[in-house]
């Protein structure tokens, strides 16, 4: 049980009076609070008001335990050094979203210093090593910052969210002996006071595109589908980090030497290669590469018949694991070993569906789905060809490509049967995890398999992404965001993972925020048709009409006006931007157009509401709840805030689980 209330003192039951123990402790205060006082008092009672608040609501996840508050400064007590440190993270991404979105003078940023050591409880206080010199690393911390002892890098070296900094041998104050402190660096500081690549943790590591060498063009597929199984073997073990294929495939091709890829994804280690395929033989180079010196740390060329592949997967990232001083427990061996199949044929098809289904677009999910039908045909014990099938099916429907109710029970069926095959994909887990909330609206069950899956693969980040789309869904949109930044440091360079962040602070009605994330999400691409469908709907409920119209149409022009989910966007807008008939006569033309294929009632709905036409509006909202479409953010989405009280709305939530 936490301390019964703010600033009460109060100690939970589980510390025994008296009793030594083993803790890590964290301090945090308000940076610049005794200025802040003097200049308006008042101001600065609700400034640390609202960082108690905030640092409170991240404890119980974390296992925290509030000890005291000392002035602006609190003391918690963790168990765990691990947990404390990610407690800390969180509360700065928290404070650094909060600050991204208000005026310079009204920015809120803490300092945090843990210590993990010998803590004894007497009354309502606690004291010992590890609260003196957590105490005393505290002020070390730069303003949003968060540093802390050697004792605490130890236990968080290889599992870190960012990088960390080593400060050297510090003399604290009343602290016989010097110690060695590091604090955590943050993707929002400054370059001049991030570490250089010489100091970024080489555990960090970037699988580039293997290059197709192969005289046949065709068999691009295979180069690109290794390096996808390289990176699921090597997201297995637990001591790496390793960066997302979306994030690295953007470097396929490129010019860009590893200085340059390296300082971009922030990683430590490069991996790169070449595949050579001709008939049934295989040659395959790989070298691992220090970022800082870009010298081999190893490399080697295999040169093997096509059926060996699997071998040479599992063999890489073992040299690799080896060279980068990561124990490799046999149970991720075994994990590297059970993705695959026996059958080269299966392997082959699967691969090509691979490489369909990440065109995310409607021919490629079609096309991808009929190789991995062969692929089961092949290899009907092949998991993660279900898995594969499941994922097109899925798409289909969360893209209204399909009906929902036509395609999302077909893949919950292929993903309950590559569970059958194999329970210890990550993948798989997520797939259900997705299907249970977009579709079933089973939030338990949805839960349970995202988390599952995050834990077989820490560094999956689709799972993250989707853990924070569970979260938005049932409400706790601002403990989303912290999902979102560790998809973003797994996939830095994510064009749906940098759109979903934007999507989140629009759900948190900070649309300033919002367009500055789509911005950035259009820098890596100008083409992406989701973010400019995104600052479309900013720019609507901003009332900057005109150019909500400009960035709707270029949505509709890079996507072909296929994705409908994307066209009732534009009746929407001009609902919004005054322009009601050419609103009507697009619900017009969409209801027409369903007579030949499927189109979201929840589109027309949504267009229907913002015209004032509530009926028809609650109407649509019905089918589209009989259908299951589109469904998943209406407690949040800020498009429904006129008629949320109306017990129709109210009836829809409860129906969906979602009711307050």
């Amino acid at each position: 049980m936490a301390s019964e209330g703010p600033g009460s003192g109060i100690i939970s039951p589980r510390i025994g009076e008296g009793r030594r123990r083993l803790a890590a402790v964290m301090f945090a205060d308000i940076a610049g609070y005794t200025a802040m006082t003097q200049r308006n008092e008042t101001k600065a009672l609700e400034v640390i008001e609202e960082n108690r608040k905030l640092v409170r609501s991240t404890l119980s996840s974390h296992g925290g335990t509030e000890v005291k508050t000392i002035g602006d400064a609190l003391l918690v007590e963790f168990d765990s050094a691990f947990e404390a440190t990610r407690c800390a993270v969180q509360i700065q991404q928290l404070l650094h979203e909060r600050n991204s979105s208000v005026l310079p003078e009204m920015a809120l940023q803490a300092r945090i210093g843990i210590h993990l050591g010998d803590v004894v409880h007497s009354s309502d206080d606690a004291y010992g090593d590890a609260v003196n010199i957590a105490s005393r690393i505290e002020p070390l911390a730069s303003p949003g910052g968060v540093c802390f002892s050697e004792q605490v890098y130890d236990q968080v070296r290889n599992k870190a969210e960012f990088p960390i900094s080593a400060l050297g041998k510090q003399q604290l104050k009343n602290v016989q002996f010097p110690l060695e402190v590091y604090k955590v660096v943050f993707p929002w500081e400054s370059s001049s006071s991030r570490p250089v690549s010489s100091q970024r943790d080489k555990t960090r590591i970037a699988v580039l595109p293997f290059t197709n060498i192969s005289s046949d063009s065709k068999d691009e597929y295979f180069a690109d589908g290794l390096t996808e199984e390289l990176i699921a073997n090597l997201s297995s073990v637990a001591g790496l980090r390793v960066i997302a294929r979306t994030s690295v495939m953007r470097f396929k091709g490129s010019n860009k030497g590893v200085g340059e890829i390296s300082n971009e994804l922030s990683v430590g280690s490069i991996l790169e290669g070449s595949v050579r395929k001709a008939g049934t033989k295989l040659r395959v180079s790989a070298q691992l590469i220090d970022s800082a010196t870009e010298e081999h740390v190893w490399a080697q060329t295999y040169d093997k018949e096509l059926e060996d592949v699997f071998a040479i997967q599992t063999d890489i990232a073992q040299k690799v694991t080896s060279s980068l001083r990561v124990k490799l427990l046999s149970s991720e061996i075994e994990s590297m070993d059970s993705r695959s199949t026996k059958n080269m044929e299966a392997y082959t098809l699967y691969l090509k569906g691979r490489h369909h289904w990440n065109k995310r677009n409607e021919a490629g999910l079609t096309t991808g789905a009929k190789f991995f039908e062969l692929a089961i045909h092949e290899d009907p014990g092949y998991a993660l060809a279900y898995a594969g099938l499941a994922d097109c099916y899925s798409l289909m429907g969360f893209y209204a490509f399909r009906s929902p109710t036509a395609v999302y029970p077909k893949a919950r069926e292929l993903v309950q049967r590559a569970l059958e095959l194999d329970d210890g994909l990550a993948e798989v887990h997520a797939s259900l995890g997705e299907i249970l909330m977009h579709h079933y609206w089973d939030w338990p069950g949805a839960e349970a398999s995202l988390k599952r899956a995050i834990a077989l693969k820490p560094n999956h980040a689709t799972s993250h992404l989707w853990l924070a789309t569970y979260l938005q869904a049932r409400g706790l949109v601002e403990d989303s965001l912290v999902e979102e930044k560790k998809c973003l440091e797994l996939d830095p360079l994510s064009l749906i993972g940098n759109s979903d962040l934007a999507k989140t602070y629009y759900f948190l009605r900070r649309f300033d925020a919002a367009e500055v994330q789509y911005r950035k999400a259009l820098d890596l691409d100008s083409s992406f048709a989701i973010a400019h469908k995104g600052l479309a709907e900013v720019y609507a409920l901003t009332g900057r009409h005109e150019e909500a119209l400009l960035e709707i149409h270029k949505a509709l022009d890079l996507s072909g006006g296929t994705p409908l989910f994307i066209k009732d966007d534009l009746g929407f807008v001009y609902a919004l931007s005054g322009k009601p008939d050419k609103a009507r006569a697009l619900v017009k033309e969409l209801k027409a157009e369903s007579s030949v294929r499927y189109v979201p009632p929840y589109g027309i709905a949504v267009i229907h509401f913002a015209l004032g036409e509530t009926i028809e509006g609650f109407e649509w909202l019905e089918k589209a709840y009989k259908e299951r479409c589109f469904l998943t953010f209406i407690k949040i989405d800020p498009v429904f805030d006129g008629v949320r009280k109306d017990p129709r709305f109210v009836a829809l939530l409860q129906g969906m689980g979602l009711a307050d």
